[in-house]
């Protein structure tokens, strides 16, 4: 099975602080982690961790239930019954039985596609679950991050 791999985020290009007030090192130092700190609280996100807050989450959608011994056996039975009819009543049950092999066959390959088509929409929700989450933080964060630089003296570009 081939697995749709998630598109690469881009990457956000860099904040820059510049100090207006004559921030000394350690007072600007001490202010990025203070607002990185507070962008955290406020957004629930935190880049280089995991996320606080939880991203609402999509209802859970039933997976059709796979049943490929249900489609082999109603391949089977369709076909042993359109063999059986079709004939003649002298070769019946020999056509019963070729009708009943190509059913199960047919209803085998039936059985796989839809499984494939199952796996490949799960797979496209997934990367777009993932791709969603990846994406959605970022530009609130970086907000929030200039938000309180600007408010302690900063200029932010």
């Amino acid at each position: 099975m081939v697995r749709a791999t998630p598109a690469p985020v881009p990457a956000a290009s860099p904040l820059y602080f510049y100090p207006t007030r004559g921030q000394t090192e350690a007072l600007q130092d001490r202010d990025r982690y203070e607002c990185y700190r507070w962008a955290v609280r406020e957004t629930g996100t935190d880049p280089g961790m995991t996320p606080l807050r939880q991203a609402p989450m999509r209802m859970a959608q039933a997976a059709p239930v796979r049943s490929d011994a249900g489609d082999v056996l109603g391949g089977a039975a369709t076909g042993a019954l359109i063999g059986a009819a079709l004939s003649s009543p002298r070769n019946a049950g020999g056509n019963a039985v070729l009708g009943a092999i190509f059913g199960a066959v047919v209803g085998a390959a039936t059985g796989e596609a839809r499984n494939r088509a199952i796996d490949a929409a799960q797979a496209r929700q997934d990367a777009a679950d993932a791709n969603a989450r990846a994406r959605a933080p970022q530009p609130n964060f970086r907000r929030a991050v200039a938000a309180c630089m600007q408010g302690r003296g900063y200029t932010v570009q």
